[in-house]
């Protein structure tokens, strides 16, 4: 019945195991699922705080962002965005 409900509302299930016994359980939480893949320009700009698309653009140019260009979109990592967000602290 849970596998219905992740798939109409679109949303991964992430199983974790529980402590007391060697059953996994499901949850639809967000938080729980692990971070794969990567982000677009317009979700990275979100990630990183709402900044704005030319804003990310010059991050780019000035070599402090370093997105993948290996497809037609720039799409940047998790951990790219994360060690940016590390540098400037």
């Amino acid at each position: 019945m849970q596998r219905d409900k992740a798939h109409a509302t679109n949303r991964p299930m992430a199983t974790t195991k529980s402590s007391k016994s060697n059953s996994y359980s499901y949850s639809d939480s967000l938080a729980e699922t692990a971070r794969v893949g990567a982000l677009k320009l317009k979700p990275a700009a979100e990630y990183l705080g709402g900044l704005s698309i030319p804003t990310m653009h010059r991050l780019i140019q000035r070599g402090l962002l370093r997105p993948n260009r290996s497809l037609r979109h720039l799409i940047f990592s998790h951990e790219e965005l994360d060690r940016f967000l590390r540098a400037g602290q």
